[in-house]
């Protein structure tokens, strides 16, 4: 976890201990409202602050904006009914913890691509007169003969001509446990030389290797999945507004069914019920 996510758990452990030393007090009235108060300022003040900046943008119905009329409404009718403020609580502070699984496990998510980025080589070394010269991978023509020495990763595709050395291949299969590779061996890119020196030939250009579309692949989903993140948002506005107005004609064809009758009964009590 990184040290944001620790503030929000710390934030939800309190409000959690708050919340059960809060039950075992007897106490009623504004002090009851007060002392509820403070877990739900601690795990529901982030949440409050951006559904407010949101109603500030002109960008009311979000996420935010939902939780704050639910936690609120739920206090407005503990204030108005029996005083029992867990539910406002409790709302929050699961939302909080929802928040935070995903949270950690996008995280792991990116940090998981940050580390396959990692295996795409910066060069490759190609003998010339005797002496190794670092070349672009892209210049390196199919057939041609490439040395991978300990601790470089292996730049494209090829076949083992010369040498014999152990690889490791965890950031493209997860296999933790060392491979053997010798002469006459297929060898992919991204693998990482571990002790001797290897000579491979060429069976792929750089742009057509393992690595190469292992990392097309993670850099095309990513750019069609921005196309769509926005969509659970916009589906939380669409549907916050028509669950509002919906609530808003039921409680308005309540407040007028309870007014007086000709029979003399009066069911309005002098006030609109809440949204």
């Amino acid at each position: 976890m990184n040290k944001k996510q620790k503030k929000v758990l710390a934030r939800i452990i309190i409000a959690a201990v708050l919340m059960i030393i809060l039950h075992f007090i007897p106490v009623k009235g504004i002090i009851r409202f007060l002392l509820y108060m403070v877990p739900y300022m601690v795990i529901g003040y982030d949440i409050l602050k951006k559904a407010f900046k949101g109603i500030k943008n002109k960008q009311v119905f979000d996420e935010n904006f939902l939780m704050a009329v639910a936690t609120v409404g739920a206090i407005a009718v503990a204030l108005y009914e029996n005083g029992d403020y867990t539910e406002a609580i409790a709302v929050m502070l699961f939302y909080q913890i929802g928040e935070l699984f995903q949270s950690y496990a996008v995280g792991k998510s990116r940090k998981n691509i940050s580390e396959l980025m990692d295996i795409r080589p910066d060069y490759a070394n190609i003998e010339v007169d005797g002496k190794l010269t670092q070349v672009d991978p892209d210049e390196v023509a199919i057939g041609s003969v490439i040395v991978v020495q300990p601790g470089e990763k292996v730049p494209i595709d090829g076949v083992i001509v010369e040498g014999s050395s152990t690889l490791n291949t965890s950031a493209l299969t997860g296999e933790s446990v060392p491979r053997d590779a010798k002469c006459g061996d297929e060898i992919i890119s991204g693998c990482i030389n571990m002790s001797g020196v290897l000579k491979i030939k060429t069976t792929k250009e750089f742009g057509e290797s393992t690595v190469s579309k292992i990392l097309d692949l993670v850099e095309n989903s990513s750019s069609k999945k921005t196309s769509y993140q926005n969509l659970p948002s916009i589906t939380l506005r669409q549907s916050a507004t028509v669950h509002l107005h919906l609530r808003y004609c039921h409680r308005l064809s309540e407040y007028f069914s309870c007014q007086p009758h000709h029979s003399g009964a009066y069911g309005y009590t002098g006030h609109l019920p809440s949204l």
